[in-house]
């Protein structure tokens, strides 16, 4: 096999564990972001439960204002039915004194509604506080974990870096542009295997000519669906059944 294709399926091969690592890495993190977005979520309810209290705290103080006007005017029919003096005008009082009095029914029953309302939100908020401090902690612990375990990710990326940076420089500068840019667009693949005439990095079948062009392995041949660099594997044996 030609030598550069050995260098760069040596390669290909330590920049898949670079991409494993920072895989690991990046995952280790998003347990991290899942977490902090979970109590952000749970925060921005908290504010939530707390904008409705506040906006039922004054429909409160509307309803308490209307129910002490309609005790007031009340009092002031009856005083007024002692000074009647016909019996149309006791009656228009008496209706006045009654519509009030259902008015004020109508405002205990809403302040009782929105108590019910309030006692529900505040429960929603501190259960939803409880769980927020839970999550605070278990966060901490979390972020001390994942620290740790990037270090030591880092430190196995550096070994493996340096096992790169000591290969790269014994490529041609073209080859290495060529593989940089394939590793971009093929999801980190730039080199893969030909076998039995298939490619498999797109798995789609190889010209013969140029399959066996890649079996010699004398020079450098490109997928002509995916452009990969293509190397021979073994074929695969089949057996009758």
């Amino acid at each position: 096999m030609n030598e550069e294709i050995s260098k760069l399926i040596h390669l290909q091969s330590i920049d898949s564990e670079i991409d494993g690592f920072d895989k690991e890495i990046e995952d280790k993190q998003q347990e991290v972001a899942e977490m902090e977005q979970s109590i952000s979520n749970k925060e921005n309810s908290i504010g939530q439960c707390q904008e409705k209290t506040d906006a039922l705290d004054q429909q409160n103080s509307g309803i308490e204002e209307s129910l002490t006007d309609a005790k007031a005017r009340i009092k002031d029919s009856q005083n007024k039915m002692m000074k009647v003096q016909t019996s149309r005008e006791h009656q228009a009082l008496l209706k006045e004194i009654e519509d009030n009095k259902k008015l004020i029914k109508n405002n205990e029953d809403q302040l009782i509604a929105i108590m019910e309302q309030v006692e529900e939100l505040k429960k929603e908020a501190e259960e939803l506080e409880n769980l927020c401090k839970g999550e605070k902690k278990l966060l901490t612990d979390a972020v001390k974990k994942v620290e740790n375990a990037v270090k030591k990710i880092n430190s196995r990326k550096k070994t493996v870096l340096k096992k790169r940076n000591s290969l790269a420089p014994d490529l041609r500068p073209a080859t290495m542009k060529r593989y940089d840019i394939l590793r971009s667009k093929r999801n980190g693949s730039a080199v893969v295997g030909a076998k039995n005439g298939v490619c498999q990095g797109c798995f789609m079948t190889i010209p013969p000519q140029q399959f066996n062009e890649v079996r010699k392995g004398d020079k450098l041949n490109f997928c002509p669906t995916c452009q990969r660099i293509l190397y021979f594997e073994e074929e695969t044996e089949t057996s009758d059944a």
